[in-house]
């Protein structure tokens, strides 16, 4: 039988060990390289773009650099996601690290004791890990000329509790029993490459989205939704009757279910609750999970690593706490 790639030496390619027992200046020297990979770790002013700096560390070591062309100072996390940080660097890596490891999400509350730190903590800096992740998907296209790509929908929250009596309870399956905070995460995902999710309060309003999401020439499965009947307009479209068969003549979309199968588990057993305002950053987080679930963890890391120092400043959480909830 096949060995899971999860298994397999190489699926695991840095341990959290070798990151704890780092010292301050090789965990330092470790962020230098992934930020500054074209210097090997040179310091390049943020600024002005300048690559000759000198080291002007702050009273109590930390580090801090200090531009010669303008004269201005700056960190190695000036004007990314962990600008303004205040746990040691050693931390954010160890960070990075534990939540890559997670193949289906790590909840805040885990984080925050296994760093040590408060759950507001956690849940900010694990938000602005998918944030980093996110980045990857700003304006993928997915399909083109002799490919395949499955669309599907999946609604999440807005549960509504049964009432307490037989003769009270109310079919939640209807809109009129609903409580209008139930979305859908619908996802477009090309067959043996990428995926890209976006969160509607319908199927029906995924239409523009997937037209631009998807290349021309692409051959497109669904299932027997009416909210798809207008992609035949612009694509070659297979639908598949799911009452009939979960596959059938080629047509399924097995693709895309096995990315709900991986947010509907990160939600049952992570985080519990996963609708409102970041549901899209949770969608986000399985859609680049599911994308690159065949890489070592240590390319994993080094990625979103990169990703959030390459990112300017976080939209949703300014400074320690967030800025505005939508």
């Amino acid at each position: 039988m096949a060995q899971h790639f999860l298994l397999s030496k190489s699926a695991k390619t840095l341990s959290l060990a070798s990151i704890f027992q780092m010292k301050d200046e090789q965990a330092e020297m470790a962020f230098r390289r992934i930020r500054w990979a074209d210097t090997d770790g040179a310091p390049v002013c943020p600024h002005c773009g300048g690559v000759d700096a000198y080291d002007c560390r702050r009273l109590k070591g930390a580090p801090r650099f200090r531009c010669r062309a303008c004269v201005k100072d700056f960190t190695i996390t000036s004007g990314t996601l962990f600008a303004s940080h205040k746990l040691p660097l050693r931390a954010y890596l160890a960070a990075i690290a534990i939540f890559c490891n997670e193949v289906k999400g790590k909840s805040a509350l885990a984080l925050s004791r296994d760093l040590s730190v408060s759950y507001k903590c956690a849940f900010v800096l694990l938000h602005k890990l998918r944030e980093a992740m996110a980045e990857e998907l700003k304006g993928r296209v997915v399909g083109g000329e002799g490919k395949t790509a499955e669309v599907d929908g999946g609604y999440f929250g807005g549960y509504i509790k049964p009432a307490n009596m037989k003769e009270n309870r109310r079919d939640r399956r209807l809109g009129k029993n609903q409580n209008g905070k139930r979305k859908v995460v619908v996802i477009v995902r090309e067959r043996g490459g990428n995926s890209v999710p976006a969160v509607f309060r319908t199927e029906g309003e995924a239409q523009s989205f997937i037209r631009a999401r998807i290349a021309k020439g692409t051959v497109v499965h669904a299932d027997e939704a009416g909210s798809w009947d207008g992609l035949h307009e612009r694509f070659e479209v297979k639908r598949i009757n799911h009452q009939e068969a979960y596959s059938l003549d080629g047509a399924c979309t097995n693709w895309a279910e096995e990315y709900f199968s991986r947010l509907r588990r990160a939600e049952a057993g992570h985080h519990h609750h996963i609708s409102g305002a970041y549901l899209l950053r949770y969608a986000q987080e399985a859609s680049w999970r599911e994308d690159n679930r065949r890489q070592a963890n240590g390319e994993q890391v080094t990625r979103v690593a990169g990703l959030a120092l390459k990112r300017g400043k976080s939209v949703d959480f300014g400074g320690y706490w967030q800025r505005h909830v939508a």
